[in-house]
């Protein structure tokens, strides 16, 4: 409705109660036309930003976590050149001392200067005695992991730190980390692994004279 329009209606002398009833009506038909239009944007827009987050890989905790607070706002803030956003680069010390359990020892740790963490730089190998259904014994496997630049157990205890790190798709897989072996108080040898519960990222271990199916993968550095 046009502006000279809306001021003749105002304008025009009718009885108190007509005019009152006009003024009612076209408040009503500006909302109504106002909803209608940001009711067929929220449905695109929605649409749109669904298939971005598909795209970009987000998760549900990634979404829960852009609703929260004010975290919109201060993307909106980025996006009008009022802020800006640094990267943090996850530098993770392989020369430093691993954490031990209670009761257990250091057999072994492969010290590798310092990472920078890029998940497209890790690399998820197989022995070929894992392939095609076959088990291999840990300590044979320990013998084929010599030939190979395994990561140690301070990358998994960082990424444990900082479990939005962990690519989604490391979900359902046993990720062992042969760099370090420890010994328990028994003598046995064990290599620690990153798994997901369910519920979150945790560790676990897996004793050498075990075997090692296809879902127990050794992290290397991707050549």
């Amino acid at each position: 409705m046009g502006h000279s329009l809306l001021w003749q209606i105002l304008t025009t002398r009718e009885p108190a109660g007509t005019r009152r009833r006009f003024e009612r009506n076209i408040v009503a038909n500006i909302e109504d036309t106002t909803m209608s239009s940001m009711d067929m944007l929220d449905v695109g827009q929605a649409n749109e930003l669904k298939l971005a987050c598909r795209r970009e890989g987000f998760s549900p905790e990634d979404l829960k976590w852009l609703c929260e607070g004010s975290t919109l706002s201060q993307l909106r803030k980025v996006r009008l050149g009022h802020a800006s956003i640094e990267v943090i680069a996850h530098v993770i010390d392989c020369d430093a001392d691993p954490f031990v359990p209670d009761g257990w020892s250091v057999e072994e740790h492969q010290k590798s200067g310092s990472f920078e963490w890029d998940a497209s730089k890790v690399e998820l190998w197989l022995a070929n005695g894992q392939k095609n259904g076959k088990i291999l014994e840990g300590n044979k496997l320990r013998k084929e992991m010599a030939k190979k630049v395994p990561f140690n157990a301070c990358v998994l205890d960082y990424l444990l730190a900082n479990p939005h790190l962990i690519p989604q798709e490391w979900k359902g897989k046993y990720v062992f980390f042969w760099g370090t072996v420890y010994r328990d108080s028994r003598g046995n040898l064990f290599v620690r692994y990153l798994y997901w519960s369910g519920d979150g990222w945790l560790w676990g271990d897996r004793w050498l004279d075990d075997g090692w199916r296809g879902s127990y993968l050794a992290a290397l550095r991707a050549s």
